[in-house]
C-alpha cells in the first residue's frame, strides 16, 4: 500500500468510525415510563368506558330532573282559554308576543313568559273575580314553540328542533337529520349538552348508538344547546418504526393495535418488545406507558389494547441494529463512486476498524 492509499485508508477509517460512533452514541428516542405501586387507570382497553363522559347514572339523574320540571311558557306559544259559562271573556286563540305579554278579555295585558300555564290561569282566575262570581278557568297550551332545542356542529341539518312533548337527545339528533354526509370519514363518536350557564354534559355516543346504552339518551330542556364536534379534529399520532408514520382521525372506538395497522404495522427494525403509548394529561404533562406488542400477539392477551383518546402518541421504538443498518444501507452505498465495497474497505482495513469500536471483534471478511 502506498503513501497515498494509506492516507486515504485512514481519512475513510475516521470518516465512518465518527459517522458511526456519532449514530449510536445518539441512539433513538426512548420514552421513559414512570414505575408506578398502584394499577394505572389512565388508559382504559376496549372492554371498558371512557371516564371522560358523564356517566350513565348521573346522565339520569338529570333526565329525571329535567322530566320533574314544568313547561315554561315563553314567546311563540299559544293557548286556549275558555271560562265556563262566560263566552265573553273566552279565547280559543292567545299567541304570546315577542314580549312575553298576553292579552285577555276584561283583564288586559299580563306578563306570560317565563312563567307555568297553571301559574297564569290562577292569575287570570283571581282577577275574574272582580266581575264574575267563582269563574271556572280552564287554560290549555296548544302550540309548543319554547319545548326546542339548539342542535349544533357535525349534523346534517344544524339548527332549532321543537318538541311537541318530553324531548330526547335522540330525538333531537333524528330531527337534525343525523350526523353530516359531506364526508365520508365521519363518525359519531360525542357529544355535549350544554345546560343553562353551569352544567356541561359529555355523552359517549358509541356507547349510545352502538351498544344501546339507553340510560345516556338524556331528557332534553328547553333551551339546551346540543353540539356534535367534527370528529376530524382528533386524532391520534403513530411515530417511530412504522411504515407509515403520520396523524390518523380518532374514528369509532380506536384501540392501539387499529392505530398501528393504520400506521402499515412495525417494520423489520422496529423492537416489538418496547412500544409507547403516550397521553398529554394537561399543564404540559403527559403519561407515558410502556407496551410489548410481541406479547400481546404470541399470547393472546390483550389487556393493553388501550382505547385511544385524542391527541395520543404511539412510538414503536427501533432495534440497537437498525443504528449500524442505516449506515450500512444509506451511508456506505454513497462510496460506491469511489468504488470502496466491502471487500475494498476489509482490504484498508475499515471494517476492521468498525467491528472493533463496535462489537471488539477481530478478523476480516471471508476470513
Amino acid at each position: 500500500m502506498n503513501k497515498n492509499d494509506s492516507i486515504l485508508s485512514s481519512g475513510i477509517t475516521l470518516l465512518l468510525v465518527s459517522v458511526v460512533s456519532f449514530i449510536i452514541s445518539c441512539g433513538g428516542i426512548q420514552p421513559r415510563p414512570e414505575p408506578s405501586q398502584k394499577p394505572d387507570t389512565t388508559f382504559q382497553v376496549e372492554t371498558r368506558t371512557t371516564q371522560t363522559y358523564t356517566p350513565p347514572a348521573q346522565v339520569e339523574a338529570l333526565s329525571e330532573s329535567a322530566a320533574a320540571d314544568r313547561y315554561i311558557l315563553g314567546p311563540g306559544d299559544v293557548m286556549s282559554l275558555k271560562v265556563w259559562k262566560r263566552p265573553e271573556v273566552s279565547d280559543p286563540e292567545i299567541i304570546i308576543g315577542p314580549d312575553g305579554i298576553i292579552t285577555v278579555p276584561r283583564i288586559g295585558f299580563i306578563q306570560a313568559s317565563g312563567r307555568t300555564r297553571e301559574d297564569i290561569a290562577a292569575e287570570i282566575t283571581e282577577k275574574l273575580r272582580r266581575y264574575y262570581s267563582n269563574p271556572e278557568v280552564s287554560l290549555a297550551v296548544t302550540v309548543y314553540k319554547n319545548n326546542k332545542a339548539f342542535v349544533l356542529g357535525r349534523v346534517e341539518h344544524p339548527g332549532v328542533v321543537t318538541f311537541p312533548g318530553k324531548g330526547t337527545l335522540l330525538e333531537a339528533l333524528s330531527m337534525a337529520g343525523g350526523y353530516s354526509t359531506e364526508a365520508e370519514d365521519t363518525y359519531l363518536t360525542k357529544c355535549a349538552i350544554i345546560r343553562g350557564k353551569n352544567t356541561i354534559i359529555w355523552i359517549d355516543l358509541n356507547d349510545l348508538l352502538q351498544n344501546g346504552n339507553m340510560a345516556l339518551n338524556a331528557r332534553i330542556k328547553n333551551n339546551d344547546v346540543i353540539f356534535i364536534p367534527e370528529s376530524q379534529t382528533e386524532l391520534v399520532y403513530v411515530m417511530g418504526e412504522v411504515y407509515k408514520p403520520g396523524v390518523f382521525p380518532l374514528t369509532g372506538r380506536l384501540t392501539l393495535m387499529d392505530a398501528l395497522m393504520m400506521a402499515g404495522g412495525p417494520t423489520e427494525n422496529a423492537n416489538t418488545d418496547k412500544l409507547f403509548m403516550i397521553r398529554p394529561k394537561g399543564n404540559g404533562k403527559g403519561v407515558v406507558q410502556e407496551i410489548s406488542l410481541r406479547h400481546m400477539l404470541e399470547t393472546g392477551d390483550f389487556s393493553k389494547n388501550y382505547l385511544m383518546k385524542d391527541n395520543d402518541v404511539i412510538f414503536v421504538a427501533e432495534k440497537g441494529i437498525s443504528k449500524f443498518n442505516y449506515v450500512m444501507k444509506q451511508i456506505l452505498p454513497s462510496l460506491e463512486v469511489l468504488d470502496m465495497g466491502t471487500s475494498v474497505l476489509e482490504s484498508f482495513g475499515v471494517m476492521q476498524e468498525i467491528r472493533n469500536r463496535l462489537w471488539g471483534q477481530e478478523g476480516t471478511v471471508g476470513k
